[in-house]
């Protein structure tokens, strides 16, 4: 690890850590947290997927649908206006709306081959993203001055690496930069999760041997064809066995780093305290 010992880790002129985790569980709020400090530099994946990898394809899918009105049709065709993604930390709603759900078109789904593709693309940006984390956390320093530096990834980074391999490409860059750092949610947890996510089901990035899998049993279950296919209930069925399929394998990359909690991360005011509960990591081995 980047810092073998809690020793180490409290006397580090530079602090640089990697959050993982399921969504919903502090990643965001903990990156926040550091951020206002004015010390640390908040790296987003999902940020910098939004506004580098996938920005053109965002803006170019709102267009797409204001095309269909003849109104906006008449303007966007004579430079009258212009379409722009807001996306910010806090609101990354442009990125899930372009990724989409598969289902009926009637009911605001997309075919699962333009699905797919989507998805395809997500997960190569995703992976570019991470690999930037190098880049900048050396941005940070030498052109900004933050002496630390957290990345703040998505849910899905579980679901583009192999945990069990120690030559893993992708672990083996980030955990040579960053101490990965695992928010380990506990059952309770989970099933908030679940009732927050029924009440308002987002797109999701799926690893596609899951995607595949997954699609076909709840065709065959519902005896719907794709067409059929209710877009937010299928999220919906999808999402619990996403949970389940992800925490082995978050498991599996926390032996790259330590592991916290939600309820450590809670009462967390300052950036000291949040010092002193990864060195408790460090010296407890967890």
């Amino acid at each position: 690890m980047l810092y073998p010992t809690a020793h180490d880790w409290r006397t580090a002129s530079r602090r640089k850590v990697l959050v993982f985790g399921m969504s919903g569980l502090g990643k965001t709020h903990l990156s926040g947290l550091l951020r206002v400090t004015g010390d640390w530099f908040h790296y987003s994946i999902d940020y910098r997927i939004g506004t580098r990898y996938l920005g053109e394809a965002i803006v170019d899918n709102a267009k797409a649908e204001a095309m269909k009105v003849p109104f906006l049709r008449d303007l966007l065709m004579t430079d009258s206006i212009y379409i722009a993604s807001n996306i910010t930390f806090e609101n990354l709603s442009p990125v899930a709306t372009w990724l989409g759900k598969p289902g009926s078109r009637e009911k605001g789904g997309l075919p699962m081959a333009e699905y797919a593709t989507r998805q395809e693309a997500f997960r190569l940006a995703e992976i570019a993203a991470l690999n930037d984390t190098p880049h900048f956390a050396r941005r940070a320093k030498t052109l900004y001055g933050y002496d630390h530096f957290i990345c703040d990834t998505g849910g899905s980074i579980c679901e583009w690496v192999d945990p069990e391999n120690p030559d893993d490409p992708l672990l083996r860059t980030l955990s040579e930069e960053c101490l990965l750092v695992w928010i380990k949610g506990d059952e309770a947890h989970t099933q908030e999760l679940i009732r927050r996510f029924d009440r308002a089901p987002k797109p999701m990035a799926y690893q596609p041997a899951f995607l595949a899998r997954v699609w076909k049993d709840y065709l065959l279950e519902n005896n719907v064809s794709e067409d059929d296919v209710d877009p937010d209930a299928f999220v919906r069925w999808t999402y619990a066995q996403a949970l389940s399929h992800r925490q082995p394998r978050y498991a599996a990359m926390a032996k790259w780093g330590v592991t916290i909690t939600p309820d450590q991360i809670g009462p967390l005011t300052s950036e000291a305290d949040f010092v002193e509960l990864i060195a408790t990591c460090l010296e407890t081995g967890r």
